[in-house]
């Protein structure tokens, strides 16, 4: 009777072995077997998970962009020394000065002293600004003193002057307008005043501004 029934069963639904897997965990088997976990995967670590928090990218991005506000920050620093060595070195002003320029005029109060003439001695200070010529070195592209001294005789020999006062303000005018200065300062100077005392010299100052 025994070899019957074992001769009517099926062998592969026979009691299952002692070295199946399978026979230990009743969950296991009803998994099909290529949905079942490897014994040996390793459960993802607390510290991994927490590395791929979301909120922590978005701390890192922020992190980013203050970093990029700092460069900037850094940029506008450097822009600012190189500001600060432009006021430090700036273009020179150009002032030029003219001594001693003796010229024979016709200026006076008297008539006979306009008649007669006199010798006058001119001093000049020229504000000339900024020019090209500190670079350059082009008298072309500064004030030519040379030229400035036969524009100032002609002046005061082309016409009579009374007062030393009308004849400094007129070179000063002419100057300022033909050289475009930004001031202009005349010393007009009598070494033989016609007066009945004993003196070095008179004379006049004017300072005019553009």
């Amino acid at each position: 009777m025994d070899d019957e029934r074992n001769a009517g069963e099926d062998p592969q639904q026979g009691e299952p072995r002692d070295d199946d897997p399978r026979g230990d965990d009743p969950e296991r088997e009803n998994v099909p077997p290529g949905d079942q976990p490897d014994g040996d995967a390793e459960e993802p670590d607390a510290e991994d998970a927490e590395d791929d928090d979301p909120e922590d990218d978005d701390e890192d991005a922020s992190d980013g962009d203050e970093d990029d506000g700092d460069d900037s920050d850094d940029d506008e620093d450097e822009e600012g020394l190189y500001d600060l060595d432009d006021d430090a070195h700036p273009e020179p002003e150009v002032t030029i000065e003219v001594s001693g320029l003796s010229l024979y005029t016709h200026t006076g109060v008297a008539d006979a002293e306009r008649q007669v003439g006199q010798r006058l001695l001119i001093d000049l200070r020229l504000d000339v600004g900024e020019t090209d010529a500190t670079v350059t070195d082009r008298i072309e592209d500064t004030v030519d003193y040379g030229e400035v001294c036969e524009f100032v005789a002609l002046i005061a020999q082309q016409h009579e002057y009374r007062t030393l006062e009308r004849l400094c303000a007129t070179i000063a005018d002419r100057l300022i307008e033909r050289y475009d200065l930004h001031a202009a300062w005349v010393k007009a100077a009598k070494p033989e005043p016609p007066i009945p005392l004993q003196l070095s010299e008179v004379s006049v100052e004017v300072w005019r501004e553009a």
